[in-house]
C-alpha cells in the first residue's frame, strides 16, 4: 500500500480545486485534509493542518504561489498546478516537486505523487545516513572562495550551514563563509558523516545539537557554537528520531 499523503488544494478557482479534489481521491493514497483560494489562506491552512504536499496554482490573487513558496521555506513539498507553462523555471527554483499544466492529466498527476513518495523515502534515508560512521576526510571538505583567496574547510568541525539568496553561509572562526554549492549537494554528500537537513534551508551535523526547542508550533535547535537553526514541522519527527527522543 502506497504512503497516505495529506494534501492541500490551493487555487482561486473553485471548479479547478474540485476536480483536482475529484482525480486525487480516485487515484487513492491521498488525502485532501483542505482547500484554499489564495496564498494567504494558504499559508494559514498549511501551518493549522500540517499537509505532507500543497497542490498549488501560480496566479493567485494577492500573493502568488511563486513568491509564496519563495518567501516561506518551510512550507511542505509543492506541487504547482497552472495553465501557463512560462513559470516552469522559477517553479523548479523554489524546489517544487513537480509541475502540472492544466487541464492536469491523471497520469501526469500519478507521476507527480510518485516523485513525492521517492522524496519523501529518501528523507527518511537520510536520518540513518546521518547516524552512520565518519567516513575519510576528503568527502567532508567545503572549498569557499573570496577575494582571490581559497579556503578549505573540513565539514566535521562546522555545525550547520544554511541557504541565503543564491549561495550557501556556514560560519568558521567567527566568520561567515559563501559558497556555491547547494543545499540539497551539501545534504547528500554529508548526510553520511552526521549531517541532517531539518529545514528547507538548514543542514546541521546532529552531535553539536545542544538544545531542541517547541514554542507556540515554532521548532529550533541550538548548536554547540551558540548558532540557533529552525525545524521545520515536517523535519520534527526524523530530528526526535536521530536524537533519540
Amino acid at each position: 500500500m502506497p504512503t497516505l499523503l495529506r494534501a492541500l488544494v490551493v487555487d482561486d478557482e473553485a471548479p479547478a480545486r474540485r476536480r483536482l479534489i475529484r482525480q486525487l481521491e480516485a487515484l487513492g493514497g491521498v488525502e485532501v485534509v483542505g482547500e484554499a483560494e489564495d496564498g494567504e489562506e494558504a499559508l494559514t491552512r498549511a501551518r493549522s493542518l500540517t499537509p505532507d504536499v500543497i497542490f498549488l496554482d501560480v496566479r493567485m490573487p494577492g500573493i502568488d504561489g511563486i513568491t509564496l513558496a519563495q518567501r516561506h521555506v518551510d512550507l511542505p513539498a509543492v506541487v504547482f498546478c497552472t495553465a501557463y507553462d512560462e513559470f516552469a523555471v522559477k517553479a523548479f527554483e523554489v524546489n517544487a516537486v513537480d509541475y502540472l499544466l492544466k487541464p492536469v492529466r491523471p497520469e501526469r498527476l500519478a507521476a507527480a505523487l510518485d516523485k513525492l513518495r521517492a522524496k519523501q523515502g529518501a528523507s527518511q534515508a537520510n536520518v540513518a545516513k546521518a547516524l552512520e560512521a565518519v567516513a575519510p576526510a576528503s568527502a567532508t571538505r567545503v572549498v569557499s572562495s573570496a577575494r582571490g583567496t581559497v579556503r578549505f574547510f573540513d565539514a566535521r568541525g562546522l555545525t550547520r550551514f544554511w541557504s541565503s539568496d543564491k549561495y550557501t553561509v556556514f560560519v568558521a572562526d567567527g566568520e561567515e563563509h559563501l559558497i556555491e554549492e547547494p543545499l540539497a549537494m551539501l545534504e547528500e554528500r554529508l548526510s553520511a558523516h552526521g549531517f541532517l537537513r531539518v529545514h528547507r534551508a538548514e543542514l546541521i551535523r546532529l552531535d553539536a545539537v545542544k538544545s531542541l526547542r517547541s514554542d507556540d508550533g515554532l521548532h529550533e535547535v541550538t548548536l554547540s557554537d551558540g548558532q540557533v537553526a529552525k525545524v521545520s514541522r515536517r523535519s520534527l519527527g526524523p530530528v526526535k528520531t536521530a536524537l533519540g527522543l
